[in-house]
């Protein structure tokens, strides 16, 4: 991430979502720049730059998922969120796996993007600075340590249980689908029940109230997201009311 105003680059070859992005962002404070095709954004990232990308699927080149792949092919790490009118589940899991950090569909509210473009970027941050410690609200975790405390208490986890919840902090902010989890935890051979039985024993040991969950948000049908919590919401109401592991 770079000095001074965060960089978006606005990726649509529709107009009207164009200036739309364009007046509620640089409202925002964000610098912007913009590309109407794939090879366009591929172009702007390799010579410009960007802290963020908002990049539309249905371009009229590269298909939006070549553009991530493509990115990521080449070493760039510029978190993407995907803006998609593409609801179906199948193309949200398409587009993460591909290397998107998040998926946002049409139509959508402005409020709502700048959440996930925030996210993004402290995601980045965070996994710029490598820090042994991970904190978001009243959860810490000493990643040298293999140490987890909760609201100032110490909690034992299984090193299965463990494991899973360094991955989700590792990304945090960024939805990890079924897919990856299983792969990076327990390389690919295991159903998505058993991964839904260990977020609800994660869940059991961190959350507050783990039927209406701060931390580990549920992506229905897609996976799961590590909610950077700020202060406020601990005490508050969970922003994923629906708990479906």
């Amino acid at each position: 991430m770079t000095g001074g105003a965060p960089r978006v680059l606005i990726v649509d070859d529709e107009p009207a979502i164009r200036r739309f992005l364009r007046a509620g962002l640089a409202a925002q404070g964000y610098v912007l720049s913009e590309a109407e095709t794939g090879a366009g954004a591929l172009a702007v990232i390799r010579r410009h730059g960007a802290d963020l990308v908002v990049l539309d699927l249905g371009l009229p080149d590269l298909d939006g998922l070549e553009v991530i792949r493509q990115a990521r092919a080449a070493g760039l790490a510029v978190p993407i969120i995907v803006l998609s009118s593409r609801g179906a589940e199948i193309a949200k899991v398409a587009a993460l796996d591909a290397g998107a950090d998040d998926y946002v569909t049409k139509p959508f509210g402005i409020d709502e993007l700048l959440a996930r473009l925030r996210a993004a970027q402290r995601h980045q941050l965070q996994r710029q600075g490598e820090m042994p410690i991970f904190r978001s609200g009243d959860l810490t975790i000493d990643l040298v340590r293999r140490i987890v405390t909760v609201r100032g208490r110490e909690v034992k986890f299984s090193p299965r249980e463990y494991d899973l919840l360094r991955l989700l902090a590792a990304h945090a902010g960024k939805v990890l689908t079924h897919g990856m989890i299983l792969r990076e935890v327990w390389g690919g051979e295991t159903d998505v029940q058993y991964l839904r039985i260990y977020i609800r024993t994660l869940r059991r040991k961190i959350e507050l109230s783990p039927e209406r969950p701060v931390y580990i948000q549920t992506e229905t049908g897609v996976g799961y997201r590590l909610h950077l919590v700020e202060p406020e919401e601990v005490a508050g109401d969970s922003p994923n009311p629906e708990c479906e592991a």
